[in-house]
């Protein structure tokens, strides 16, 4: 599910860079709580497997480069108690990629309020949001839609926001996430501005 909001300004210009038929310089910023799944999808993208991962204290940093798209992408650490920094590392983002561990309906209020305070953020006021609704695999989890219930994504606005189920251990849901950031971001470059519509689309 794609919402774009009415009304958008202009993103700050020429924020990717056409080098030997490649884009460059998209920086994406990757939220969530703790256990969500961060690292374990930064490097299932990265080097295209999964690894043995450990709760991220601070951060990780990667290029992945994806058909002809190369994005930074941050994974910060979403223990209670690094959230705080989480601010650290907002500026001159392009997009943010939040992610959520469905399983965990215990917690999808403390989820939502971190989202919100850092959609609210001044320095994310232009950055697009990708969704993942994580552990897409296991047997109780919340839908996309339950998530985007749970969050409040329909509650916002001028935003252009979507929502990707995942698995990140078997890579369900992660390309077609980067679809979407890619061609969203070359859309607002190629045109300056949001194309708004009235509704979702999915």
């Amino acid at each position: 599910m794609t919402v774009h909001g009415e009304g958008r300004e202009t993103r700050r210009s020429e924020f990717l860079v056409l080098s030997g038929g490649v884009w460059c310089g998209v920086l994406v910023v990757m939220l969530g709580l703790d256990s969500a799944g961060k690292t374990t999808i930064l490097y299932r993208l990265h080097l295209g497997e999964v690894l043995q991962t450990v709760p991220t204290v601070g951060f990780n940093v990667e290029k992945v480069q994806y058909k002809n798209v190369a994005f930074t992408v941050w994974d910060v650490g979403g223990q209670e108690k690094l959230r705080q920094l989480w601010r650290m590392y907002l500026s001159n983002s392009d997009a943010l990629i939040y992610v959520v561990d469905s399983l965990d309906r215990e917690r999808i209020e403390d989820a939502r309020q971190e989202f919100q305070t850092i959609i609210r953020d001044p320095l994310m006021a232009n950055s697009i949001i990708l969704v993942l609704a994580n552990k897409q695999d296991l047997k109780g989890s919340m839908s996309p839609e339950e998530v985007i219930e749970g969050l409040g994504l329909h509650d916002l606005k001028n935003r252009i926001w979507h929502i990707q189920g995942t698995c990140a251990l078997r890579g369900e849901g992660l390309y077609d996430g980067l679809d979407w950031l890619a061609s969203t971001l070359k859309q607002l470059q190629e045109t300056g501005h949001a194309t708004s519509i009235a509704g979702p689309s999915i």
